[in-house]
């Protein structure tokens, strides 16, 4: 076996008290397990603990492996098709919007991502695979839109304003890797 390619979430990376005073997440980071549990983060929680387990094991076989961790996966009809996992994901939505961790990518991006890690041999590691962090509100109401109708109990909102928070979410691995320069 030359490689394996797991795919876990930025779920496993993001959640942490006080991750707003942290000023860049990237690959490093892993959420705090005891936050997520104390946050009933399940989703985040398992996504960290398999994630983590798949390293181990890979480590202990001595195996070659990519970890790309997806923020949550839209597309045609992604959302519909998955409710279950895309709610889950979902849970604590506006604290990722807040801190500036809330991040969407597109099926087909997250495919092809998956298919340059597998074939580069130069790739290891984790990485980030995002096309956009959500950092306005105007970006917040269309995302709610594309998931619609699976959030269609949510009331009608309205820009109050053009607030923006800071994007903290960092992709320099996974742009090499896109780049070709991996």
């Amino acid at each position: 076996m030359q490689k394996i390619v797991f795919t876990s979430s930025l779920t496993a990376a993001i959640w942490r008290e006080n991750i707003c005073s942290q000023t860049d997440v990237d690959e490093r980071c892993w959420s705090d397990q005891d936050f997520c549990r104390k946050m009933k983060l399940w989703y985040a929680l398992a996504k960290t603990l398999s994630e983590q387990a798949a390293w181990a094991l890979a480590m202990d076989r001595m195996l070659n492996m990519v970890s790309v961790n997806a923020g949550l996966v839209v597309g045609p009809a992604v959302a519909q098709q998955n409710p279950c996992s895309t709610m889950s994901y979902l849970k604590g939505a506006a604290e990722m919007f807040e801190n500036g961790v809330l991040a969407v990518v597109d099926v087909k991006f997250l495919a092809d991502v998956h298919i340059r890690a597998f074939e580069d041999s130069s790739t290891i590691g984790r990485y980030f695979c995002f096309n956009q962090i959500v950092h306005t509100e105007e970006e917040a109401v269309k995302l709610v839109e594309t998931l619609s109708p699976l959030l269609s109990s949510q009331p009608k909102y309205e820009c109050q304003g053009s607030e923006a928070y800071a994007e903290r979410l960092r992709t320099k691995k996974l742009n090499k890797l896109v780049e070709g320069t991996a």
